[in-house]
């Protein structure tokens, strides 16, 4: 099985904190929708013909396309791919793009799961990230869209800035459940070089944000999670029993996936691809029949590596006997690493696997860069 992601670099508004590429300009939309199809074109032998399990259209706001263009794209992979009868496909959305007639015209599509970036469900916050909707159409986006028919849907959370009270963090977690939804994905908020939050906490018109305020938030996202019935499967995912998003799950065991797109990065297991972060370079390449991207061949230590980050992060952990098919007797070395983590209770080992405690995971990414090979 294998998963196909799709860049859509389109926003109405660039938010304060955002670092993924996108262009707030459609100008060039039919040209790059064009180019999309080319490359799926093209990439049709990168996933050596295994099946299609999932397809997620990212962003960007992939939620800026209509019904039709969304069938173009996938039309163009079922008509290259084998895909399968139950693959998930996952469209992220912006809460203002949901209206009653959008989402009729996308129950008529094969997306099946939506992925909806509410971030927070108060305008003061809403207006300090710069985004496009408000709190209330954070709420009835949702609502509509269940009452279309669509179930499988995920929200987007940020916490850790210093709008956001513990009290009113409580609030969007209870908001979210109140709403039923089946699966959150809650991030803390970071600020990224090169962007407008980095630019206005450099010249003091912002404070930086607090990590103590980020972990406190993390813990209490935890803790609600756990007393709603959701499983922590990853580090910044929560879900239903049985509703674990495919698409990302997948990343983290290593399965193949190939991006379509620019900034689009593919993985087959050997090598990674990464496609130039710039639309116009992106079209004028694929105009030519050529994919403008550069290939990094893994070693086995770029191997081991993404395989500690990548496991840690989830409720399936690291796995010993998988750490050795990659290096012979690496989980030796590994677990003298690692034996400072296990006597502070960061980590746990329960027969050949290695997960990170609660605790542990307020440090997950020291800890994996500490183990690394």
């Amino acid at each position: 099985m294998a998963g196909i992601y799709i860049h859509i670099p389109f926003c109405k508004q660039a938010c304060y904190y955002c670092d993924f590429h996108f262009s707030t300009s459609l100008k060039y939309k039919d040209e790059l929708l064009q180019a999309l199809v080319k490359e799926i074109q093209l990439q049709k032998g990168y996933l050596d013909g295994e099946t299609i399990e999932t397809i997620y259209f990212g962003g960007g706001t992939p939620s800026v396309l209509s019904s039709d263009e969304i069938n173009l794209l996938l039309g163009t992979i079922t008509n290259l791919h084998t895909v399968s009868s139950n693959a998930e496909i996952t469209l992220e959305a912006n809460p203002d793009d949901l209206d009653r007639e959008k989402l009729s015209l996308l129950s008529k599509t094969d997306i099946n799961r939506l992925s909806i970036g509410i971030q927070s469900f108060f305008d003061d916050d809403l207006k300090w990230m710069n985004r496009v909707h408000k709190a209330n159409e954070a709420e009835s986006s949702v609502k509509r869209a269940q009452d279309t028919g669509i179930e499988n849907i995920t929200v987007d959370l940020i916490y850790g800035y210093p709008l956001l009270n513990d009290q009113k963090w409580k609030q969007n977690l209870e908001k979210v459940f109140e709403l039923n939804v089946p699966h959150v994905s809650s991030y803390s908020m970071t600020v990224e070089p090169r962007t407008a939050l980095a630019t206005f906490i450099k010249n003091k018109k912002q404070p930086a944000m607090d990590d103590q305020q980020s972990a406190a938030q993390f813990l209490i996202l935890m803790d609600a999670m756990q007393q709603q019935g959701f499983e922590h499967y990853e580090i910044s995912n929560f879900c239903k029993p049985g509703h674990y998003s495919k698409h990302n799950s997948n990343y983290w065991k290593g399965v193949k996936y190939l991006g379509i797109g620019p900034s689009a990065h593919s993985f087959n297991g050997e090598t990674r691809q990464w496609n130039i972060p710039n639309n116009t370079k992106y079209i004028q390449a694929l105009q030519q029949a050529s994919i403008p991207s550069e290939t990094e061949i893994l070693t086995e230590t770029d191997r081991l590596n993404e395989y500690i980050m990548t496991s840690l992060r989830t409720i399936w952990g690291l796995d010993l006997n998988k750490l050795n098919t990659i290096a012979e007797a690496a989980s030796s070395q590994l677990n003298i690493a690692a034996q400072r983590y296990f006597e502070n209770g960061w980590i746990e080992q329960k027969d050949q696997i290695i997960n990170l405690t609660q605790t542990g995971k307020l440090y997950a990414d020291h800890i994996a860069s500490e183990l690394f090979f």
